[in-house]
């Protein structure tokens, strides 16, 4: 969920909600035959779905909102994270169902470039703050429970980060030039996928988990962003920019989600070029059985 800076997110929102009419449509898509399903419709600008771990409801935000909506379109609720009521689109759940990870536009840590990430219970409750320094953005958290991953500039650079739940330092796993983010652990964590600006286009790469190995997984034309494991370890689901955005991800740019196969390094498109972009599968989106991805379209006038 970032440009270079905050302030480019926060305007490109402002500019979504001030001077567009945006429609978001809720989706799901069958991998294996590429059947969409509109969940829900709606004209307010909704973002980064998530799948629950038992497959019954999906978190989305919404006006710095984390909503739970049913499989059929209904709004189960909000959860309540009380103080933290400008949530951005970095959200998941955690491996065992029970938590929800998540980043807040913290004002108490400033005024711009305050995100910060907070974990609280799926029913609700008041949040703990787990990344003192901001801006911080989650985007994975390990089987275990035990270390998040996320995206944080430290001294002007944005790069992948490391942080153990109970608390500690953080570890900072990646140092090339130009922006790394978006980190995903695989899903038994022995892999992070992310995306990389360091060769001049985004493209997807893997790492171990201490940082060390990194491989470039894309090399193509596009601009390919959010690398999302399906549970059963086949397939890596990824939404790639038809132009060059010049390491950003702005929103309502023409997209489509791809499949990469994990075992033949195969690549074929899920789905047509649709509007799309940050917000449309910034988060983990898989089903439980590896066989459906939740996503937002969008349509803005």
């Amino acid at each position: 969920m970032r440009n270079f800076s905050l302030l480019m997110y926060v305007c490109s929102i402002q500019f979504a909600f001030c001077q567009s009419k945006v429609t978001s449509n809720l989706e799901i898509i069958d991998i294996k035959n590429g059947k969409r399903q509109i969940i829900q419709k709606g004209m307010t600008l909704m973002e980064s779905p998530n799948w629950s771990r038992d497959g019954k409801f999906f978190i989305v935000n919404r006006k710095g909102a984390l909503e739970k909506i049913s499989l059929k379109g209904e709004l189960l609720g909000i959860i309540n994270t009380d103080f933290a009521n400008r949530c951005n689109n970095a959200h998941g759940i955690s491996y065992d169902g029970k938590s929800v990870f998540f980043s807040h536009n913290d004002t108490r840590a400033g005024i711009t470039n305050n995100s910060r990430v907070f974990k609280v219970p799926v029913e609700g409750g008041t949040p703990t703050l787990l990344t003192e320094k901001s801006p911080s953005f989650w985007h994975g958290v390990s089987r275990s429970g035990k270390n998040i991953l996320y995206t944080a500039q430290r001294n002007g650079e944005w790069d992948i980060y490391k942080l153990p739940t109970a608390g500690g330092d953080e570890l900072r796993l990646t140092d090339a030039a130009g922006l790394d983010d978006a980190p995903e652990y695989s899903f038994d964590s022995k892999l992070i996928y992310f995306s990389s600006h360091r060769t001049g286009r985004v493209q997807l790469y893997r790492m171990k988990p201490d940082g060390t190995e990194q491989e470039q997984m894309t090399s193509d034309e596009y601009d390919n962003w959010y690398a999302h494991p399906s549970p059963d370890g086949k397939w890596i689901v990824y939404m790639a920019y038809l132009d060059d955005q010049k390491g950003k991800h702005p929103l309502g740019k023409e997209v489509k989600l791809r499949l990469l196969n994990l075992k033949t390094k195969q690549i074929k498109d899920l789905t047509e070029p649709f509007a799309g972009g940050q917000g449309a599968l910034s988060a983990p989106c898989w089903s439980p059985d590896s066989k459906r991805v939740v996503f937002v379209s969008y349509k803005i006038d």
